[in-house]
């Protein structure tokens, strides 16, 4: 008899390919279907989503945000009781609390992906949390996988990953707004290696000065983004981040 675990992969691409990969060079059953995309050497295409889970001890949901619930209510008549069905998306906490009214017979984690997959596939980082988190840590932990599981209910996990993001892609959008006016004025390499040097002297302390020191000068500093959004719109830029930070000091003063 055939004991290895059956996990259905509901979504084959960039990332969910990955893991289907990483769970297959593992032994693992692997099942997925994707409408878009070949499943992956050793994983056994189905037809659709209610046909990849209907053996499945552990569901992967790794199609995008506004899938994550159309794919649980496509896959509801065929799912065994007590199967995992494990949210993989980037989707709001109340949508991971959805999926958990909506799911009978079986339990919702909320799996919220703290790195990039492509490159580290089941290594990457992953905050669990929901019910059945300590399940999900004890099918995939012996796999190989990196699993965090974070106490509270379904959203908890993804609820902590969002916060993350408003400084994470936030700094990113801003780098990207200042190299663009950079590159419009002619010193886009040395606006670069600025930031390097800058980003590279960070610390544990560096968030206490960054907020205390905008609350602080926050008059200064708005007068000062005043002029850099001014200083963009000029170079042609138009001054997305700049702008918000801008509103920002200035509701702080």
């Amino acid at each position: 008899m055939d004991s290895r675990p059956k996990v259905a992969v509901l979504g084959l691409g960039e990332a969910g390919g990955e893991l289907a990969l990483d769970l297959v060079a593992q032994g693992v059953d692997v099942r997925g279907s994707d409408p878009l995309v070949e499943a992956p050497p050793g994983v056994e295409q189905r037809r659709d989503d209610a046909d990849a889970v209907r053996d499945a001890d552990l569901v992967l949901s790794v199609n995008s945000a506004h899938d994550a619930l159309p794919a649980l209510e496509n896959s509801l008549p065929a799912l065994v009781p007590g199967t995992i069905w494990a949210d993989l998306n980037t989707a709001a906490p109340e949508v991971k609390a959805a999926l958990v009214d909506r799911a009978t017979g079986i339990e919702v984690v909320d799996v919220a992906l703290m790195a990039p997959v492509p490159g580290n596939g089941l290594r990457t980082p992953m905050l669990v949390s929901g019910t059945a988190a300590a399940r999900y840590a004890a099918l995939l932990t012996p796999l190989g996988a990196d699993v965090t599981v974070q106490p509270g209910p379904a959203g908890a996990a993804i609820a902590r990953k969002l916060l993350r993001s408003v400084f994470y892609k936030g700094l990113a959008a801003a780098v990207v707004e200042a190299l663009a006016a950079a590159e419009a004025a002619g010193c886009a390499d040395w606006l670069r290696g600025n930031i390097s040097a800058e980003l590279a002297g960070f610390d544990a302390r560096t968030i206490d000065r960054l907020v205390d020191g905008t609350h602080r000068h926050a008059r200064r500093r708005a007068d000062e983004m005043t002029a850099a959004a001014e200083q963009l719109t000029a170079l042609g830029v138009e001054p997305r981040v700049t702008a918000a930070a801008r509103d920002l000091l200035r509701e702080l003063t």
